[in-house]
């Protein structure tokens, strides 16, 4: 019953914060206000009064769009209408600063790789890379093939030189466990 209370207690809260900001209806009180109108047609200057009016003989609400102007500027509007809008918008552009953020790919090469699939990886690399993403090499030790780590420097350095000079190394190779890795970026 308590987490009850607790959850209604902030759905009061968050419907405060968002009706504190924004005035509706007869909140608004200000003897002149700039109206514009359902399809952002300019109405001119009245008074709130004469704005709630013509927002009621319509049947939708007045919304205070910008208090700080002079006059204010309040719009004849449909209030659910105008937050749904609102919140695709701020959904819009949350997904595409997700768009922008590179990510990480990584491609893992054995030692007994052939030129043939060699090329292919090195082919889906630049591609990654035209992406934007950054690309982490892997080349994977298997058995004795620990024994012979520098066979395994000789392919990434080999790998980066087919990349070609658009891929910069960020950093210098690093073993981890069985695995030399390097992560590679566009220039």
């Amino acid at each position: 019953m308590y987490n009850c209370l607790q959850v209604n207690s902030r759905e009061e809260r968050t419907t405060i914060k968002t009706t504190s900001h924004i005035r509706l209806n007869s909140e608004i009180r200000y003897p002149e206000v700039r109206v514009i109108g359902p399809s952002g047609e300019q109405l001119g200057i009245m008074s709130s009064r004469d704005a709630q009016l013509l927002a009621k003989e319509q049947g939708v609400d007045l919304v205070e769009i910008a208090a700080n102007a002079n006059p204010p500027v309040v719009k004849v509007i449909d209030w659910g209408k105008y937050q749904y809008q609102k919140m695709k918008e701020e959904a819009k552009n949350r997904k595409k600063a997700r768009e922008k953020q590179s990510e990480l790919k990584q491609m893992k090469i054995g030692l007994k790789i052939s030129d043939n699939d060699l090329n292919i990886k090195v082919r889906k690399m630049r591609g990654f890379l035209d992406d934007g993403d950054r690309v982490k090499i892997l080349i994977i030790f298997r058995g004795r093939e620990m024994a012979h780590k520098e066979i395994g420097e000789e392919l990434l350095n080999k790998v980066i030189s087919l990349l070609g000079e658009d891929a910069v190394q960020e950093g210098k190779p690093q073993m981890s466990g069985r695995n030399l890795s390097v992560q590679v970026r566009k220039k």
